[in-house]
């Protein structure tokens, strides 16, 4: 650090400045798919957000915010190399915080992030982006020494769900050797743990064969109202009012993704022919986005989920501005449930009182599931007040975070 900048730092109490930004792949451990993707192999963005902060006596504090880019999609390191960090890091200091506090302010750094990016073309930048973005928001927390709900509450005037958020726990996926006994023993042990509702993958065997899991997950939850399925964008028309037709006697939680994410004119003339809950909306990467899907997807406020996901939609700035949309629409924030069991959903779903969050309890790890000291009962699940999204308590991904922020 330069005598500059430490002249800078005391000069302006209370000021935080970015001084670094890291970011590292860091494996999946997933030896299995969904209806369209094998996860074997896949890799996420690990970001940590270094900033230093003007306290009282002139001494300076040093915190590092740390995030990901949601789970099930590539890592996005050369995105993050090659524009986002070097935009942000060459930014004059006063860009990038609020100007009554001093503190860094996440819009900003996102606005930064994409300075030159064209609109439109949402795609792997939008979860690029999005990892700067909430590691800030992991900052401030940190800087504030609460946990990150608190914050985002805060931010947004919301009411957070002190008690819990309900989860579910989403599993069910195609595994080599899978077999209808296997799928019965995992739904068994989720709901015995502690979930009280469960997820199972669908669309990657024929018809026939998709219906015997439906029904074996069935003799397990014991009624459809505890069993939600994803075809995770799988079908074209004719295959999804196939499905729908079989699915809709068992009166499912919910049909996620049953058409691809954008064919809008599919998922409408689906809403007209199944009455039971549709989820969508975790590939939407954007707020023009979610505005065409209200505009043309035929989506009932009374019932369908909305499933967007901070961590791949630029952010929670991006995310926030999403929920305005849907609330506009006549849509309740508890129709939000975002796609990704993790840390990081589940302080955004408290902190924003939505309707619940997905658990991937033991499936996408590192960053799958929560911490040990989070607490599920009655299917709530409680974040722990840790400092920040807790992702340091981790189990397997602390290892990576202390490489990350050494």
């Amino acid at each position: 650090m330069s005598a500059s900048q430490v002249d800078w730092l005391h000069k302006n109490d209370h000021m935080m400045k970015i001084i670094g930004i890291r970011e590292m792949d860091v494996p999946l451990t997933a030896t299995f798919s969904n209806a369209v993707v094998n996860f074997e192999g896949h890799r996420s963005s690990l970001v940590a957000v270094f900033a230093q902060v003007s306290a009282s006596g002139g001494r300076i504090r040093r915190l590092a915010g740390v995030a990901f880019n949601s789970i099930g999609r590539h890592s996005q390191g050369g995105i993050l190399r090659d524009r986002m960090i070097s935009r942000v890091l060459a930014a004059p200091a006063d860009d990038l915080i609020e100007p009554t506090t001093g503190i860094i302010d996440p819009a900003r750094v996102l606005r930064t992030a994409m300075q030159g990016e064209k609109p439109g073309g949402h795609g792997d930048r939008a979860s690029a982006a999005a990892a700067i973005e909430l590691a800030c928001w992991d900052l401030l927390a940190k800087y504030n020494d609460e946990p990150a709900y608190r914050t985002i509450s805060r931010a947004f005037g919301t009411e957070p769900l002190t008690g819990g958020a309900p989860v579910y726990a989403a599993g069910g996926y195609y595994k080599p050797g899978d077999d209808l006994g296997q799928l019965a023993d995992e739904l068994t042990d989720y709901l015995d743990t502690g979930y009280e509702a469960v997820k199972i993958k669908i669309g990657g065997l024929p018809l026939v064969d998709d219906m015997r899991r439906v029904e074996a997950a069935l003799r397990v939850t014991g009624t459809g109202e505890r069993l939600a399925v994803d075809a995770n964008g799988r079908f074209d028309g004719p295959e999804s009012i196939s499905y729908a037709q079989a699915l809709a006697p068992y009166g499912l939680r919910w049909f996620e993704e049953p058409v691809d994410p954008l064919a809008y004119g599919l998922h409408s003339e689906l809403t007209a022919l199944y009455e039971g809950p549709l989820a969508t909306g975790e590939n939407l990467f954007s707020v023009r986005d979610v505005e065409n899907l209200m505009a043309f997807g035929g989506l009932r406020a009374d019932r369908d989920i909305l499933q967007m996901d901070a961590g791949l939609s630029y952010g929670l700035t991006e995310y926030v501005s999403m929920l305005e949309r849907l609330n506009a629409h006549g849509f309740s924030r508890r129709s939000a449930m975002p796609h990704g069991g993790h840390l990081i959903n589940l302080h955004i779903v408290v902190g924003l009182g939505l309707g619940g969050c997905e658990a991937y309890p033991g499936v996408f790890e590192p960053f799958g599931g929560y911490s040990d000291d989070c607490v599920l009962a009655d299917g709530l699940i409680r974040p722990a007040d840790r400092p920040g999204f807790g992702l340091e308590a981790k189990a397997g991904l602390v290892e990576h975070i202390e490489r990350l922020t050494s």
